[in-house]
């Protein structure tokens, strides 16, 4: 009687499909292949699919990449020249957009965001330009804000988030252009201060719902002790696209010795997100599992991006 019992309650697990037993918990800290040193940009895709990026001085590649197994599934190489791509997006078609928005001394021209299909292998491209940009760079250091490594698909559009100069206010710029290719002005739609962080990588979750930005920061104690932080930035409870109006939550990201250096951030399931930093001896590329609950509620500093300057 008893094996029958026991018979009885493994059939139904037997007739469950067998993917349900493949699953397997992303683990808390995974070590990236080096090619991934500097990876900048990270997203996963409806398909399932978790797509990574390097930053400038790299090959323009994009790499599929299994975070559950640890291992890189593919490398695709794009015909178009990598001067700084620093973040990845997807649409609800199988579109990723890769952000060649980089620009750390605030001089470029040619930023651009590419449109690539891995399925249809097709390419395209926005250009497209800051509408309160009119040096290139601006003579004060401190007004540079015009460099970007945060991009996030919704609905029609790009949303962009500016990553200030250190020397700057710490405020961080919402621009949006349309997600089809052309040569736009982006819309300066609003701006946040987020003390001693500057923006390094931006996320949606699938249900629109929670929006999260990663940043961190690089200075001196009493001018010599070096001090640095990392957070990933919780928004829950926003309208539409108002991301930075939204109730504002923050946490601090795993740190040895110093901050690392995370530049992407992505939802992988529900409460589950993933955060990517760079390598910087004697700290590796890694990709990290966090959950979506930010413990320390923040003051929420969004204003008209019109007039941030004023604050």
């Amino acid at each position: 009687m008893r094996f029958l019992l026991c018979f009885a309650l493994l059939i139904p697990a037997l007739c469950l499909p067998s993917a349900l037993f493949s699953q397997k918990k992303v683990p808390r800290h995974t070590v990236l292949p080096s090619v991934l040193k500097e990876v900048s940009g990270m997203t996963l895709t409806e398909s399932g699919d978790l797509w990574m990026l390097n930053d400038s001085k790299n090959p323009p590649e994009l790499f599929r990449y299994d975070p559950q197994e640890g291992k890189l599934l593919e490398t695709r190489r794009l015909p178009v020249i990598n001067h700084d791509w620093e973040d990845l997006t997807a649409d609800n078609k199988g579109n990723l957009y890769i952000g060649d928005v980089g620009n750390n001394r605030n001089a470029r021209k040619d930023l651009r965001v590419y449109i690539y299909n891995p399925k249809t292998e097709h390419l395209d491209s926005i250009l497209l330009r800051y509408p309160d940009q009119t040096a290139f760079a601006p003579a004060n250091a401190r007004d540079w804000n015009f460099n970007c490594e945060a991009i996030i698909f919704f609905r029609d559009s790009l949303h962009l988030f500016s990553k200030n100069n250190f020397k700057g206010n710490f405020y961080t710029k919402h621009y949006v252009v349309p997600a089809k290719p052309g040569d736009y002005v982006a819309e300066l739609r609003d701006s946040i201060c987020l003390k001693n962080h500057v923006v390094t990588g931006a996320a949606l979750s699938r249900d629109g719902k929670t929006f999260s930005l990663t940043g961190y920061i690089i200075s001196k104690r009493l001018g010599f002790l070096p001090y640095t932080k990392a957070s990933v930035f919780y928004f829950t409870d926003f309208k539409g696209s108002d991301f930075l109006h939204g109730k504002m939550t923050r946490e601090r990201l795993p740190k040895f010795l110093i901050a690392r250096q995370f530049e992407s951030i992505t939802q992988w399931d529900n409460d589950c997100w993933l955060v990517a930093n760079e390598g910087r001896k004697p700290q590796y590329q890694a990709v990290w599992r966090i959950n979506a609950r930010g413990k320390k509620q923040e003051k929420n500093t969004a204003t008209s991006g019109l007039s941030f300057k004023s604050k």
